[in-house]
């Protein structure tokens, strides 16, 4: 494997991180700036403002505002040299609950935000798609050369985002786009409404976990390679990784698999099986990025599961099954998020 955990970093940037106070950014973070690179946060902060106290200094800077707002993005990205943009309304429940909310956020504000990062002198940006964008595949194995079929408006404008992104390349402007599959695991801003976390929370805090559906097949990844994979993208040659797409993520389980995967862990609980009208069923490969720049997994289903139920059980994790802070709609609906 190309890529160690330990080895020592050839490159460090000056790194705005859209949405860093989020479920991926606020484990991503951390390790930015244990890993000697500087970070600027761009993040409304709904999810709480110290998520990062411990790690205040010289390499981290806080920015607390909207990516809406062109004047609030251009000041984040002042000294930045690299832009890694996690920002959206997440999911596609979270985007119907206000669509123009949404579009606005994930599809309006985004061409700006890279002609911003341009103008400031930005060398690279990596995008943070997602493996909905394929839609529904019949073909064994969904590798990033099948058309884009996107479902919903949330997976519409990820797609449409791509197409920009990739207009505004040109030479010393790398781009590249990360399809992650859903990620599962613990971070400290913890959401609980992706499928491992869910059931997770229903086995650990409800001794039932609710399966709708069955054998459609979900792609998952751990959040800790996740982030391993925005840090290997870092430290890729600029023409390694320009213009490049790869999926991240095949760790693809039908979902009554993952119910069973989750109840192995936890102990004996109940599994009840509903019927579903969600037909997303998919097999993501992430063959091309292990050939291209020898990106692998070290994270299996199970760590995810067994991270959060530590988390639960040693109350890191207060309320689970009802705390708003944890699920986006309910935090969304409670703030009134315009």
């Amino acid at each position: 494997m190309i890529f160690e955990e330990d080895q020592r970093m050839t490159q460090t940037w000056n790194v705005l991180v859209t949405g860093g106070a989020g479920y991926v950014g606020s484990a991503l973070v951390p390790k930015l700036l244990a890993e000697g690179h500087k970070v600027t946060v761009l993040d409304l902060y709904l999810y709480g403002e110290d998520l990062f106290a411990d790690l205040r200094g010289p390499n981290l800077r806080e920015v607390k505002g909207d990516i809406r707002d062109i004047k609030v993005v251009e000041d984040a990205l002042k000294g930045c040299d690299c832009v890694i943009h996690l920002a959206c309304i997440s999911n596609d429940p979270s985007y119907d609950l206000d669509p123009n909310l949404g579009r606005s956020i994930n599809y309006e504000a985004f061409r700006p935000m890279v002609r911003a990062a341009k103008a400031a002198g930005v060398k690279r940006f990596i995008y943070a798609s997602s493996s909905s964008v394929y839609g529904v595949k019949d073909e064994p194995e969904v590798t990033e050369d099948l058309p884009l079929e996107p479902l919903t408006d949330y997976s519409k404008f990820k797609a449409l985002c791509e197409q920009e992104l990739e207009a505004e390349r040109e030479p010393g402007f790398a781009v590249c786009t990360i399809r992650p599959s859903t990620v599962c695991g613990y971070a400290k801003r913890q959401r609980l409404d992706v499928v491992v976390n869910i059931f997770t929370n229903q086995a650990v805090n409800n001794g039932k976990i609710r399966v709708t559906g069955g054998p459609q097949k979900r792609p998952n990844i751990h959040i800790d390679d996740m982030v391993r994979c925005y840090l290997h993208l870092l430290q890729q040659p600029a023409e390694k990784i320009d213009g490049k797409i790869w999926n991240a993520g095949d760790t693809n389980f039908p979902i009554s698999e993952l119910a069973e995967i989750v109840r192995k862990v936890v102990g004996q609980v109940e599994i009840e099986t509903l019927p579903t009208n969600d037909p997303r069923s998919y097999h993501v490969s992430g063959k091309k990025i292990r050939d291209e720049i020898g990106f692998e997994l070290q994270y299996t289903i199970e760590d995810a599961v067994r991270g959060l139920v530590d988390a639960m059980k040693s109350g890191k994790l207060i309320d689970p099954l009802n705390n708003p802070m944890y699920f986006n709609i309910k935090r969304m609906q409670q703030v009134s998020l315009k």
